[in-house]
């Protein structure tokens, strides 16, 4: 009979540690990392380009919904809820057609893609990272959530342009 009780009591607290300890809603168990491409990017407008070095050896183009581009063109910091962000990366190769028409070796053109990022600004479900949800995606699969979890850390850094790397080249 006293292991019986023993084990009820044990048990009744695990699910009360259970209950206190889980999400209170769903809202809290929300992924700060986005998971969908979102639809019609490719016919987004360009807010700039992005040359990277290094590993990455990367072209990118920048561009932005009408919401994102409206609040760049005006200024408007912090990118009201509804701004979406896309990076297109690409390895940069060498123009071998180019370059005979230049007589010498300095043209380079987007190569293979690389990934394609995206910021997601949607202040209340994103609050946990400032109010962005980021998206990596390779081969239209999208990252896993350890390389995710890096995305935010870096852009924290950038605070004051509310979290966003890229300014708007006019």
């Amino acid at each position: 009979m006293k292991r019986i009780t023993f084990l009820l009591v044990g048990v009744a607290t695990l699910v009360g540690v259970a209950a206190f300890t889980a999400p209170a809603s769903d809202e809290a168990a929300t992924p700060v990392f986005v998971t969908d491409i979102p639809a019609g990017y490719r016919d987004w407008r360009l807010i700039s380009f992005a040359h990277e070095e290094g590993n990455l050896h990367s072209l990118g183009a920048i561009l932005g919904n009408d919401v994102a581009i409206k609040a760049y063109r005006e200024g408007t910091i912090p990118f009201p809820d509804g701004s979406i962000i896309a990076a297109l990366h690409y390895r940069h190769v060498a123009s071998e057609e180019n370059n005979k028409v230049f007589g010498q070796s300095q043209s380079f053109v987007p190569g293979p893609p690389t990934n394609i990022q995206f910021m997601v600004k949607d202040s209340k479900k994103y609050a946990v990272t400032g109010g962005w949800g980021f998206a990596h995606f390779q081969d239209s699969k999208p990252g896993g959530e350890t390389l995710m979890k890096t995305c935010f850390p870096c852009h924290n850094q950038a605070k004051a342009r509310d979290l966003v790397f890229t300014r708007y080249a006019q």
